[in-house]
């Protein structure tokens, strides 16, 4: 998709308040490493500063790579020009393994730092399973209402979704952003279920740092869609 005004500072609009954002974050949580038990635990060998460190890595990893895809293809179709039929699907593959590694390295973080946030362990596993349940029901929606396809970015490699309606079903209807709203708390449950004070530290970025692609990135990447 060739548009008018594809430039270069189209391609990196918004990037710079995404880094000074994400540099702000990162202060923030190193400030946060010094908590009582942040540091404590291990697992598999690795310290929880480590697999912290794993998660912010992640993390920074998933929405650079969405950001740099979704603007070669949406500023010129340079995915499409190289990759040709299989762009989004091998798009789709790093999107994939990149996100779901979230929730992986969250729980592993938990787990490794488990009994270092100082709160009752049976409210701890309720609020828990309450954050599971929520990110669950979203999972529901985006298959039922939504679609795969569409959570993942379509819209930015075919016309056809593009010119798909708004989704006010389901947990849509609650807020047109559920899947930054709810579908994060997914990251917040290790924090409740282990009373994990660095899962709790490192899923409050995380979910920080989701807002600042929403602002930085998609938003932008809408108003050139959808004008």
């Amino acid at each position: 998709m060739t548009r008018p005004g594809s430039t270069r500072a189209a391609f990196f609009e918004g990037q710079i308040a995404h880094f000074i954002a994400l540099t702000v974050l990162l202060l923030a949580l190193c400030a946060a490493t010094w908590l009582p038990g942040f540091r404590s635990g291990a697992f598999l060998g690795l310290g929880a500063a480590c697999w912290a460190g794993l998660a912010v890595a992640n993390a920074f990893a998933h929405q650079v790579y969405v950001w740099v895809c979704w603007r070669l293809e949406l500023h010129g179709q340079r995915l499409s020009a190289a990759l040709g039929g299989a762009a989004f699907r091998t798009y789709k593959i790093g999107f994939a393994i990149l996100i779901l590694l979230r929730p992986v390295l969250a729980f592993t973080l938990g787990w490794a730092n488990r009994g270092t946030l100082p709160i009752d362990p049976a409210p701890g596993v309720i609020i828990g399973l309450i954050l599971v349940g929520l990110s669950a029901y979203l999972g529901f929606c985006v298959h039922r209402y939504f679609g795969i396809e569409r959570a993942f970015g379509a819209d930015h490699f075919d016309a056809y979704y593009r010119a798909l309606p708004l989704v006010r079903e389901g947990i849509f209807a609650w807020t047109p952003n559920a899947m930054y709203v709810f579908g994060f708390l997914i990251l917040w449950a290790p924090a409740f279920l282990f009373q994990s004070v660095a899962a709790l530290c490192v899923a409050g970025f995380s979910h920080a740092y989701i807002w600042v692609h929403y602002y930085c990135t998609e938003k932008p990447d809408m108003r050139q869609i959808y004008g």
